[in-house]
C-alpha cells in the first residue's frame, strides 16, 4: 500500500471552531497530513473530545478553550502557542455563528454577537497571531467567509455583512502580510450539510430552492471544504495570496 504524501508534515496548525462541523473536518484532514493541530473551540469538552479522537487515530492534536469574541481568550491561546511551539505555520479562522432574523427585527444584541464572533474574532486572531505566523517563515492564514458574502438571502443580512467583511479584510491583509512571507486567503463555502444548517436544509421547499441555485445539484460536505483548506495551508499554494476560493458547487458562478 502506498503511503499518503503528508502535505503538512511537522506543521503547527490552529483551527478555530474545530470541535465539530467544517472546522473539525479541517482539523482532521490537517492531522492526517502530518500537522500538529490545535483544536480551538468555545466548547472545551468538545475540543478535548475532538483532540482525543485525532490522537487515538495516531495523529497529533491539542485542545484549547477559546471564545474568539473574548480578547483575553485569544491572547491566552497565542501565549500557549508561543511557549509550547514558538510558531504557528497555519491558522484557520473558522469559528462563526448565525442568527436568522428579518433585518428589521434584528436586535442590537444579536448584531453585536454575530459581529463579535464572525468579524471581530477574525480580526483578533489575524492580528494577535501575526508574530507566530511570521516566526514560521512561511505562514498561511486562511479565513473562512461564505458565499453569502456575495449574495443576499432572506434573514441572513447580518451574517452576509460579516462574511463579506471577512473577504475584504483578507485582501487587505494579504498585501500587508506579504513582506513577512505570510499568505492570507479566503475560503467561501456554499451550503454545506452540518448541524448548523440542518434546521434550514431539512425544509423541503428551501432545500429544493437552494439546490436549484447550485449548478452541481448537491450540497457540499465538510470534507469538501477541508480539502480546499488543505490547498491553502500547504505549499501547493505557495504563490497564492489574497485569493478567494468559492467551494460552492458553482453557486457563485450562477449569479
Amino acid at each position: 500500500m502506498v503511503e499518503m504524501m503528508k502535505r503538512l508534515e511537522n506543521k503547527i496548525a490552529v483551527v478555530t471552531g474545530s470541535a465539530a462541523g467544517i472546522g473539525n473536518a479541517i482539523a482532521t484532514v490537517f492531522a492526517e497530513h502530518g500537522a500538529h493541530v490545535v483544536i480551538a473551540d468555545v466548547d472545551g469538552a468538545a475540543a478535548e473530545a475532538a483532540a482525543a479522537a485525532i490522537v487515538a487515530a495516531g495523529q497529533q492534536a491539542t485542545p484549547a478553550l477559546v471564545d474568539v469574541s473574548r480578547g483575553q481568550d485569544v491572547s491566552a491561546l497565542f501565549r500557549m502557542l508561543k511557549a509550547r511551539f514558538g510558531r504557528a505555520d497555519v491558522i484557520v479562522n473558522n469559528a462563526g455563528i448565525n442568527v436568522r432574523a428579518d433585518f428589521r427585527h434584528l436586535t442590537d444584541e444579536e448584531w453585536v454577537r454575530i459581529r463579535e464572533v464572525n468579524l471581530d474574532g477574525v480580526v483578533r486572531i489575524a492580528r494577535d497571531g501575526f508574530e507566530l505566523l511570521k516566526a514560521s517563515g512561511q505562514g498561511s492564514l486562511v479565513n473562512v467567509a461564505s458565499i453569502m458574502g456575495h449574495r443576499g438571502l432572506r434573514q441572513l443580512a447580518a451574517y452576509s455583512a460579516t462574511k463579506g467583511a471577512v473577504a475584504a479584510l483578507t485582501r487587505a491583509l494579504a498585501v500587508e502580510y506579504a513582506p513577512f512571507n505570510i499568505r492570507v486567503n479566503t475560503l467561501s463555502p456554499g451550503f454545506v450539510e452540518t448541524a448548523l444548517t440542518d434546521r434550514v436544509l431539512r425544509n423541503p421547499a428551501i432545500r429544493k430552492a437552494l439546490l436549484d441555485q447550485t449548478p452541481m445539484r448537491r450540497f457540499g460536505t465538510a470534507e469538501d471544504i477541508a480539502r480546499a483548506a488543505l490547498f491553502f495551508a500547504s505549499d501547493d499554494s505557495a504563490f497564492v495570496t489574497g485569493a478567494e476560493l468559492c467551494v460552492d458547487g458553482g453557486m457563485a458562478a450562477g449569479l
